[in-house]
């Protein structure tokens, strides 16, 4: 399904039902670095991995590849899937996500738009996708057909840029805002003010 984040009226209606099954996190480490994100993604699917299918998404296809072998070297049954891989693989690998034999896929945005998998429980945006309307697309994938739902999206510095139209998106869908949403949307003011005043 496409659609226009932009656009007024119809989108606040139905950004209002597409979110509505959806649980919204930002995930946020004290200090960026790639270990931590890593070991935040660990401490994360401890908590949550209940043989339910989990999507995560990475922005580049060497950081799908990097994430999923570190991911398995730590016992994860995880698979990636992007446009480097051929149309066989591609295939396998969606085809071991939807029959649960591999609950772990790891994706590029080719699968924020490109599949249709039931019963994603839980969708994680490893790296914050550069666009809003990606995001939306991304957890989509998740709280379908009236199933529920949660998102998490690791946020970093580079990422707080796009706090206050995340904020604005999640209002109107009748979301809870994190409070360290709005935290990073100041921060993101903040740092826009220094800019003009050098």
């Amino acid at each position: 399904m496409w659609f226009r984040i932009m656009k007024r009226g119809t989108s606040k209606l139905f950004l209002s039902y597409f979110l509505s099954s959806i649980s919204i996190s930002i995930i946020a480490p004290l200090f960026y670095s790639l270990t931590s994100f890593f070991s935040r993604l660990v401490k994360l699917l401890e908590a949550i991995m209940d043989g339910s299918r989990i999507l995560i998404f990475c922005q580049t296809k060497k950081g799908c590849d990097s994430l999923t072998r570190s991911m398995r070297v730590d016992g994860y049954p995880a698979l990636a899937i992007h446009g480097d891989k051929d149309q066989s693989e591609r295939d396998w690998v969606l085809n071991e996500f939807r029959t649960g034999k591999s609950p772990i896929m790891i994706a590029t945005d080719v699968a924020a738009r490109g599949i249709d998998v039931k019963d994603i429980k839980y969708v994680i945006n490893y790296d914050f996708p550069g666009t809003l309307e990606d995001y939306v697309h991304r957890i989509g994938r998740t709280g379908r057909a009236g199933a529920a739902g949660t998102a998490y999206s690791f946020f970093t510095p580079t990422d707080f840029k796009l706090a206050r139209k995340l904020i604005k998106i999640l209002s109107e869908a009748g979301q809870e805002v994190p409070a360290q949403l709005h935290q990073f949307a100041n921060m993101a003011k903040n740092t826009e003010k220094g800019k003009q005043h050098t």
